[in-house]
């Protein structure tokens, strides 16, 4: 104990209880059921992966709620969005149980959408507590205001929309 701390050690036990244990852990995964086991377990993970991401990317593109006019555009977007916040290891929002589907869809389209359509990434802000929250904070109300147009279905210039430029390198391999 250090003040009010307490450290692990770990857990104290004889050499021979050790090996014991690792040669028992040696026997039971050279056993056939062991790999079935496995391999069960990642088949039944991929498919509930493959269903999460769907669900998720239908999550998406009901945030979005692009006019019929922009549906190309509602597809593709959260096409994106899905395949980056989606996946196991990603440390986006979307793999996160705490906030239900429809609000971890919301917050990773204004992420995503930070990071492509502003400069966020090449940003000198300043280490000042605060500082980086209310610049996400304006850059999301800027985000919800562009997402606005297309949901209103307004014609949007594509050498001036900054959300139009984003999705161009992407059009050609949906």
């Amino acid at each position: 104990m250090k003040g009010r701390k307490r450290f692990s050690l770990g857990i104290w036990a004889s050499a021979v209880r050790l090996a014991a244990l690792q040669a028992d852990l040696v026997v039971e995964r050279q056993d056939p059921s062991y790999a079935r086991k496995l391999e069960a377990g990642r088949k039944r993970r991929a498919v509930e992966q493959e269903v999460y991401a769907g669900d998720f990317r239908a999550a998406v593109l009901t945030f979005l709620d692009f006019h019929p006019s922009q549906r190309a555009a509602a597809e593709l977007m959260s096409r994106l969005i899905a395949d980056h916040a989606v996946p196991v290891g990603s440390g986006t929002v979307a793999r996160t149980e705490r906030i239900p589907i429809e609000q971890r869809a919301e917050a990773a389209t204004i992420a995503w959408m930070r990071h492509q359509t502003t400069g966020y990434d090449n940003m000198a802000i300043p280490r000042v507590q605060g500082k980086r929250r209310e610049v996400r904070r304006i850059l999301a109300q800027r985000s919800v205001q562009l997402l606005s147009r297309y949901r209103q279905g307004l014609n949007v210039d594509p050498a001036m929309c900054p959300l139009a430029r984003a999705l161009v390198p992407h059009r050609d391999k949906s």
